[in-house]
């Protein structure tokens, strides 16, 4: 039998074995699957929706195993949109355009993603577009299920199948971006946040949950017969809560609210603290409700009452008063303590310990008749039906001054008992006088042994849970009823996230239909837990010290609102049924409202919106508009609109237009459209898009023409036929051509098109600026030289020589080169120009050989007639150069006489530069210079314009807001470390000036002037003396031309054809002749959009800048030397209350000493401001912006001791006495005394310091005030110069008598002359002023500071009043601010 046991067992053991390896293998099975499915590679898809202008920005990213079919990939995407699948297609995408050669995908393929031609391991994109040019549809909500008759019952969340409460973080939000316009899947409405508003917001959503308070606002009605229903508040909010119920919208707008609050645009950048909102918009509707049924409402539904009492502890009396609340504020941190209260209970508990009056605080008892300790306490009387309770989180910290706030943690309970806040003891004790609701503050008094019945009067004991009674034994028995149900249940918790300096609020929210809890932030409506309401609770995990708040989360509860429990007064939301007639018609009214705003935007949806354009007919200029067309219009009522939108019905008939696609970046017609008159636009222009990547343009035809037809593919050339003879290049002419076709076939249409041979015709393309590339490769396809899309070519087909030399030597590349490279210039003459008393230089050719004359110019003709002095003056001027200039004498030949003049032109064409007038001959030149500067100035000052007028100060912006719009400039101006500096669109600080007074106006005009970098101007000459325009020859020629209507009469204007490559040196050298005067002694002022001028003076830099039709304006007047400044100087009034007034245009140089300067400025000073002074009677010193700096020594020199540069200011200050500064190491600061018993300062006196310490600092004020050396105080002022200070601030608010010993360190940091120091006697006392001298002094001193626009006072930033005004808008009273 053993051995038959035996063999029994084995078959079990080999079982269970067998069992045990199947398992394994299972299990191994399932983790290669496991394996080969992490080892798949994965595709990155990234989905752009191009169909709505609103989701074109957003990006949709799906990470998908790289078997995944197709037809899945289109499933996840229609689900993660919000699209109903088969209704978008998805094409491939090239970054944020889409590739058009591909097909779309196949949305039923089987085909995986990765055969389908998806990279792993890479991004592809993918761009959603409509299908068959239809808009996508949206995926229908699961709620739009229901009836009419369902919508109308709303009145809470509509529940979705699967939706569950977010409990990880209740203000995040995940929907689907194409819902935008959906309602959330609450079936809440949000409330958009118009930049500051979401304090409103969430008062708006709490108000709109508490059933009571929505039904007595249905129930009101507005009489449009007394009111304007846009200053009606409570019809917008009847408004704002039937849209908030009904519509269908993810959020909708509180413009109109605010607006009948009277507010503008303004107040939505102003953020206020939700309770003061509250107050005041409760104020607002019981004035607007006066005399309705909803009078009372506030008060009824939040008022509750207390008593304020004071109970001598010697003999019972107590001396008392009722109060009204709106809401119960409740410490968070008692004053002084650095322990928080943890709960509202415990600080209700607060709320109402009673103090004990004792030591200095004793109370004066009338029945004692003495001072005895008493308890000072509140009880509370009456409490709301809906209470409210502020959490007061901002608090005011006396050590830093500053609002803070307390984030401290406390609890607030689901249920709150109130009734353990009722002293029923209290209640048994009788009262002696009666108290009203109506918030006035009665007293009264009582002793504990008297009896009274007085509160029998009260008309507030239905409004809510009052334990006031006819009698005593009444309340005391009603007390004890009431403490049973004073229940309260939680429904709206208002949460501040941020910092006493701003932050952000948002509601959580229970609904009383389903007691769900929501997040209402802003236009974001979402489902939270009580979990998440603990969240708000504030604090840290950790203990509650003193630091606990500064470490905690920033985001806690500030407004609590409860409802009391009692299932007789809580009201539920009216039903459809229920409604008013009158709110029945404003939700059929508002519904018809946003069907009317929904079918627009349908409509809106579908509409292309192109750019168009057109090149006038008549007027030859290019149009440009947009052009607005439904997808369904067909092309032919496109071009209707489109020929009505250019306004061409009276320049060409409709038939002689069309649209054709257009690329306005390279002035390209791409296609044209023939036979597709009645296609829809949608499918022409590939659906509707935000944006399109061609333009379309309306072309135009003349009757007796034919339009040509544009196919794809093609490229459009610009044809200009060049002719050598005349050498002129003609207009363009329009040539379609095949990048596949070669050079030589190009040739043969372009013949056809210019009945041109083509034999020896020769082509040259201009493929960027200044790139003349011959095509002379006949073989070569267009796409192999550089053809692209729109491209300009030169021809030129004559049988000349020309043909047989090398190109870049020919007389082609050099006409084609003067062509690229010369620009149209207008230039403005000066009025009085003896221009036309000088002879005109004759034409060099090309080669710049003088020598060789192609022919003689005419002498110009000047006026006839009444010349006045000056031009006498620049005649004889002008004859003495022409006698130092041997080279211009035999230039000019017989043409000498000057003196013939007839009543034709003054101008004539000229080709080329002048030779420089010999430098060598300088007495002369200033002989000239002074005889134009002081001749008939009265004449002179109508040739310049004055600038610096209005522009005297720094700290006028209008020079640099120009420089900083133009787009380009030559005007050249250097810093200070000789180094440009980089502005926001590429100029240098190069081009800012500054202003100057010249010479020759004797004082009364003022011209714009620059300096050149810290080196000095640019020389016109070389060492040898001879011009830099020699060196090269380049383009001139110019000719009169007669400006526009409103130019001014009298006045001469040039227009000059130049070549850009030209410098500005040698464009002044052309210009003389025109001006009459050598170039050094007139200056180039470029004229901006604006007509601001600035003065061109880099001579050394081309004109390069310059763009056609640029203007320029000439103006006599010596440009500056090589190492020569412009400097304005500012004369220093410290007791002025203008302390900066511009005096006069100077010109420094490099080397001079300040002693010497100041030599040079006596006669001006003298002659143009009247000042009569001596070199020791004024010093010179630094100006930065209006602060006086560093004062100069007479002996320091320019460049050397002092750094001087372009547009440098100076500040001229006159001396009251002798010199007091004779070295370096002196300082000089201005004091300034304080008397605070006379509320008054002095004037400025200047002290002169030996070093920099504060011991000599207050011996020096101790001698010139009398103040005895101990008593001295000194605070450094604030700000610019003079450190304005209200008298009402200075005596707190400087900083007097700084703990330091010397001057230059923290915090006065006087290290430079001119700083400010106030000072006083410490004994003196501050003088004591009553409400009515400090209102007149606040508002003098307001006025006299706003005067000089001084604010040097720290302030931080301050908070705009919250005031809600009843007529609608404010009144705007100018004194106050």
């Amino acid at each position: 039998m053993v051995p038959s046991e035996e063999n029994q067992l084995v078959p079990k053991e080999d079982m269970f074995w067998s069992c045990r390896q199947s398992i394994f293998a299972e299990m191994k099975k399932k983790f290669s699957q496991v394996e080969s499915a992490a080892e798949e590679p994965r595709v990155l898809c990234i989905i752009q929706d191009t169909t709505n202008s609103k989701t074109v920005n957003e990006r949709v990213t799906l990470n998908l195993p790289a078997s995944t079919p197709l037809k899945r990939l289109f499933e996840d995407v229609a689900l993660k949109v919000g699209y109903v699948n088969g209704t978008f297609d998805l094409m491939w995408g090239i970054g944020d355009s889409v590739n058009d050669t591909q097909a779309p995908l196949d949305q039923n393929s089987e085909k995986t993603v990765l055969d389908a031609g998806f990279e792993p391991g890479k991004k592809n994109f993918l761009h959603l577009t409509e299908k068959d040019g239809e808009q996508p549809h949206i995926m229908p909500e699961e709620s739009g299920t229901t009836d009419d008759s369902a919508q109308d019952r709303f009145i809470g969340p509509l529940p979705r199948e699967g939706s569950v409460g977010c409990t990880s973080d209740y203000v995040s939000q995940s929907y689907s971006y194409s819902s935008v316009l959906s309602k959330s899947e609450t079936g809440y409405v949000g409330l958009v946040n118009q930049a500051m508003t979401c304090y409103l917001n969430s008062l708006l959503q709490t108000l709109f949950m508490t059933p009571e308070f929505r039904n007595a606002l249905y129930k009101w009605e507005f009489e449009e017969s007394e009111e304007d229903p846009v200053t009606s508040i409570p019809y917008q909010l009847q408004r704002l809560f039937v849209l908030l119920q009904t519509s269908k919208k993810r959020a909708i707008e509180t413009t109109d609210v605010t607006r009948s609050f009277g507010w503008d645009s303004s107040e939505a950048w102003q953020q206020h603290d939700v309770q003061e909102l509250c107050r005041v918009m409760f104020d607002a509707l019981e004035q607007k409700w006066k005399q309705t049924e909803q009078a009372d409402l506030i008060n009824q539904l939040y008022q509750g009452k207390l008593k304020d009492y004071v109970r001598c502890l010697e003999c019972g009396y107590e001396g008392w008063r009722i109060d009204t609340y709106l809401d119960i504020p409740l410490v968070i941190r008692p004053y002084g303590s650095n322990q928080a209260f943890a709960s509202v209970e415990e600080a209700l508990h607060a709320f109402i310990q009673p103090e004990i009056l004792d030591g200095p605080n004793q109370y004066f008892c009338e029945r004692c008749k003495k001072k005895c300790d008493a308890r000072k306490g509140l009880r509370f009387l009456h409490f709301p039906y809906l209470l409210t309770l502020q959490l007061k989180r901002f608090d005011f910290d006396y050590t830093t001054m500053h609002r803070i706030k307390l984030n401290d943690r406390m609890t607030f309970p689901e249920e709150l008992d109130m009734s353990v806040f009722i002293d029923v003891e209290d209640e048994k004790s009788p009262q002696t006088e009666s108290c009203t609701d109506s918030g006035a503050e009665n007293e009264g008094s009582c002793h504990s042994d008297q009896m009274s019945n007085d509160f029998s009067n009260d008309d507030g004991v239905d409004e809510g849970i009052c334990l006031e009674s006819s009698s005593a034994a009444e309340r005391i028995s009603k007390a004890g009823s009431e403490k049973s149900s004073l229940l309260y249940e939680l429904f709206s918790v208002m949460v501040h996230s941020g910092s006493a300096a701003g932050g952000h609020y948002y509601a959580c929210i229970k609904s009383f239909s389903d007691d769900q809890w929501y997040s209402f932030n802003d236009q974001h409506v979402s489902k939270i837990t009580q979990e998440d309401i603990k969240k708000t609770y504030g604090g840290s995990s950790g203990s509650r010290g003193y630091y606990s708040s500064a470490f905690a989360s920033s985001t806690n509860a500030y407004m609590l609102i409860y409802r009391l429990k009692d299932p007789t007064r809580n009201a539920k939301f009216l039903e459809a049924h229920e409604y008013p007639e009158h709110i029945k018609q404003l939700v059929q009214k508002e519904r018809e409202l946003e069907e009317q705003e929904k079918r627009q935007r349908e409509i809106e949806r579908n509409t292309c919106k192109i750019k168009l354009f057109c090149m006038h007919p008549t007027k030859q200029i290019m149009m440009e508009n947009k052009l607005e067309v439904h997808k369904d219009r067909t092309l032919k009522e496109a071009v209707e609109i489109a020929y009505k939108l250019m306004d061409l019905e009276e320049a060409v008939p409709l038939d002689c237009c069309r649209l054709v696609k257009y690329d306005e970046f390279h002035d390209y017609l791409e296609r044209s459209y023939e036979g597709e008159e009645d296609t829809p636009m949608g499918l022409l222009l590939g659906g509707v898009k935000s944006t399109y990547m061609f333009d379309l343009l309306l072309e135009t035809r003349r009757p007796d023409q034919t339009f040509q037809c544009y196919k794809p593919g093609e490229v459009m050339v610009k044809v200009h036929v060049v002719d050598l003879k005349t050498e002129s290049v003609a207009p363009p002419i329009s040539v379609r051509a095949y990048l596949n076709q070669t050079v030589s076939e190009f040739k043969q249409l372009i013949s056809k098109a210019t009945h041109l041979p083509a034999e020896t015709m020769r082509v040259v393309l201009e493929r960027c600026y200044n790139d003349l590339r011959l095509l002379n490769v006949s073989s070569k396809t267009l796409k192999a030289e550089g053809f692209f899309r729109s491209n300009k070519v030169f021809i030129e087909s004559s049988e000349s020589l020309d043909h047989h030399v090398a190109y870049t030597d020919s007389h082609l590349w050099k006409l084609l080169d003067r062509h690229a490279n010369t620009i149209r210039l207008y230039v403005l003459l000066p009025e009085q120009s003896p221009g036309s008393q000088f002879r005109r230089a004759v034409c060099q050719k090309p080669s710049g050989d003088s020598g060789n004359l192609d022919e003689a110019c005419e002498r110009v003709k000047g006026p006839i007639g009444n010349m006045k002095s000056v031009e006498a003056i620049l005649e004889e001027s002008t004859e003495k150069l022409k006698s130092l200039s041997l080279q211009q004498q035999q230039q000019e030949g017989d043409n000498g006489d000057s003196s013939k003049s007839t009543e034709a032109s003054d101008f004539e064409n000229i080709e080329s530069p002048l030779n420089e007038i010999d430098s060598s001959a300088s007495a002369e030149n200033r002989e000239l210079e002074n005889q134009i500067q002081i001749s008939d100035p009265e004449n002179i000052q109508s040739e310049e314009r004055s600038d610096s007028d209005v522009n005297n100060d720094r700290s006028t912006s209008s020079v640099d807001s120009d420089i900083l719009s133009s787009s380009h400039s030559s005007d050249t101006l250097c810093n200070v470390d000789n180094a440009p500096l980089p502005l926001a669109n590429g100029l240098d600080s190069h081009s800012i000036t500054s202003s100057r007074r010249s010479k020759a106006n004797q004082g009364k005009k003022e011209t714009w002037d620059t300096a050149e970098e810290d080196s000095g101007t640019d020389s016109e000459y070389d060492e040898s003396g001879k011009s830099r325009g020699e060196a090269q020859y380049m383009y001139f020629k110019s000719e009169p031309y007669t400006a526009d209507e409103g130019s001014g009469e009298g006045q001469k204007w040039l227009m000059v054809h130049v070549d850009k490559r030209i410098t500005l040196s040698a464009f002044k050298q052309h210009l003389e002749p025109f001006v009459g005067v050598p170039s050094s002694h007139f200056k180039v002022f470029r004229v901006y959009a604006s007509n601001q001028e600035f003065e061109s003076v880099r001579l050394n830099e081309t004109l390069s800048s310059f763009s056609d039709d640029n203007k320029i304006t000439i103006r006599l007047g010596r440009a500056l030397k090589k190492g020569e400044y412009r400097v304005k100087v500012y004369q220093l009034l410290v007791n002025e209350s203008e302390p900066c007034k511009f005096l006069l245009d100077a010109v420094f140089a490099k080397g001079m000493t300040v002693r010497q300067s100041k030599e040079e400025l006596l006669p001006q000073l003298r002659e143009q401001c009247g000042l009569d002074l001596t070199t020791d009677r004024f010093r010179l010193r630094k100006k930065t912006w209006k602060n006086p700096g560093t004062v100069f020594l007479d002996y320091h020199i320019y460049e050397e001791d002092i750094n001087i540069s372009s547009n440098w200011e100076v500040f001229l200050e006159i001396l009251d006495g002798v010199e007091k500064m004779k070295s370096m190491s002196q300082l000089a600061v201005l004091s300034r005394r304080w008397r605070p018993s006379e509320m008054k300062l002095d004037s400025f006196q200047e002290v002169v310091l030996e070093s920099s310490s504060v011991e000599e600092l207050k011996e020096k004020l101790s001698e010139i005030s009398g103040i005895p050396l101990e008593n001295i105080e000194f605070a450094k002022g604030r700000g610019t110069f003079p450190c304005d200070i209200s008298i009402l601030e200075i005596h707190q608010d400087l900083d007097w008598n700084p703990k330091v010993s010397t001057l230059n360190v923290w915090p006065l940091y006087i290290c430079d002359d001119g700083a400010v120091i106030f000072y006083r006697d410490k004994t003196e006392e501050l003088m004591e002023l009553t409400d009515e001298q400090r209102n007149e002094l606040m508002k003098k001193e307001s006025s006299r500071l706003q005067k000089t626009g001084h604010r040097v006072t720290y302030s931080p930033r301050k908070e705009k009043a919250l005031k809600i005004y009843l007529d609608g808008a404010p009144n705007k009273d100018l004194t106050q601010d």
